[in-house]
């Protein structure tokens, strides 16, 4: 058994994400992902120990093996595909013209992954409000409404339901039964959006908005051939699986055909960018920070969190003792996916509701997980991996983004979790 103190690094690892970049003193030295690596190790190190020496190793190596290296790698191929995929153009920043691009993320999301959505639109919508002053809250509305809650209409979408579909959950289940949690949701968010940034529109200076007209310029498209390097990508998270290729799921299969998978997207990324011309990421302004803090930070994030985990497992039948109705999952998935990695969290619920002798839960307590898995992602920056992407692009483009803790009291709480709610007393 997972003794309730080997959850304390996990916790520790979640304040210094949280409570590191408010202390003045340290702010600069957090902000190098070598640092944030040390940090990862220092707390991940002694988890991995104790879990070899009381043998729970298996558990920590599939937690490492295969769940963090296809995590990283997935939204690796999916950063560096859609970070060759130039489109520049200086469009007027006006709430109609935000709006729209928030809501052609939001349909792509279900369709390329949040990841893929989002890192090939935060550019454009970047670029098109660099001559605004007020613009911390369409990258704050763009993390909500592309990068989690668009990937609700299918496995591309997000991890969690990738990981369903592998149960035996059909493709298009999510597309029929959950239509209307993802269109009630990504309407009310970009209604608030359109109402919160006509506001903030009409504060900003006279100069900055003529400065926006005056630069206005086309849209212009190049490194296209990296649509082909993302269309591999989403093949291959959609095919190459246990599901269709049997001898990937066998027992006693090699790690190295179960990551079958992963060896492709190390194929596409390094064939992405041998294909895509320098000046096109130059233009892009790309840069491997956002992902290598990612994959510093989220390394912490798994080890210390696979005892969190295996704690939840070994008393779910205690915890569902309390947890019960649909509406009570959508919740209690959503509170763990905002702070441990949703799509493992997601596999407890579900192991919580399956009936003997099925693979995955049922309607409407599928519906619940995958709300909760899904939505609640947004929630903080760590709830799902495209957010400290987003976070940190925007960061480099000179936007002041809140803290963790500023990101959920400004933000999070006061707009996203209204609406979650609504949605859940009308259709859960």
């Amino acid at each position: 058994m997972i003794p309730s103190w080997m959850l304390i690094p996990f916790v520790v690892m979640l304040l210094c994400i949280a409570v590191l970049p408010l202390i003045h003193k340290v702010e600069g030295w957090w902000e190098h992902n070598l640092h944030k690596l040390i940090v990862s190790l220092i707390l991940g190190v002694p988890v991995a120990i104790w879990l070899c020496v009381n043998g729970l190793g298996d558990k920590l190596v599939h937690q490492m093996v295969f769940d963090y290296v296809p995590f990283i790698l997935l939204l690796m191929a999916l950063f560096v595909t859609t970070g060759g995929i130039c489109i520049r153009g200086d469009l007027k920043a006006t709430p109609k013209v935000n709006t729209i691009i928030l809501a052609i993320g939001w349909v792509l999301a279900s369709f390329m992954g949040t990841t893929g959505a989002a890192m090939l639109l935060i550019r454009l919508l970047l670029s098109t409000n660099q001559q605004r002053k007020h613009r911390v809250h369409t990258v704050l509305f763009f993390i909500a409404i592309v990068a989690n809650c668009g990937g609700l209409l299918s496995p591309l979408g997000d991890p969690p339901l990738f990981l369903l579909f592998q149960k035996g959950v059909d493709f298009m289940w999510w597309m029929q039964n959950m239509i209307m949690e993802w269109f009630v949701t990504g309407a009310l968010l970009l209604f608030i959006f359109f109402w919160v940034d006509t506001y903030f529109y009409r504060k900003e200076p006279t100069e900055n908005l003529m400065a926006d007209v005056r630069e206005a310029g086309k849209l212009e498209f190049s490194g296209l051939i990296n649509i082909f390097w993302l269309l591999c990508v989403i093949a291959s998270t959609m095919f190459i699986n246990g599901k269709y290729l049997p001898f990937m799921a066998g027992h006693d299969a090699p790690w190295y055909l179960k990551l079958l998978r992963e060896w492709v997207f190390i194929i596409i990324i390094a064939g992405s960018w041998l294909t895509t011309k320098k000046e096109v990421r130059v233009k892009n302004n790309y840069s491997w920070t956002p992902i290598l803090e990612v994959a510093c930070v989220f390394l912490g994030i798994f080890a210390t969190m696979t005892p969190a985990l295996e704690f939840l497992s070994q008393n779910k039948e205690a915890i569902g003792e309390f947890i019960k109705e649909p509406w009570q999952y959508v919740y209690a998935t959503g509170l763990l996916s905002s702070f441990l990695d949703n799509a493992p969290t997601a596999m407890v619920f579900n192991e919580m509701a399956t009936p003997d002798g099925l693979a995955f839960a049922t309607d409407p307590f599928l519906k619940a997980i995958s709300m909760g898995a899904v939505f609640f992602g947004a929630m903080t920056y760590i709830g799902n991996g495209p957010n400290f992407m987003v976070k940190s692009i925007a960061e480099q483009e000179g936007v002041k983004m809140p803290s963790f803790f500023g990101y959920m009291i400004k933000f999070s709480l006061i707009v996203l979790l209204p609406i979650y709610i609504i949605v859940q007393l009308l259709l859960i």
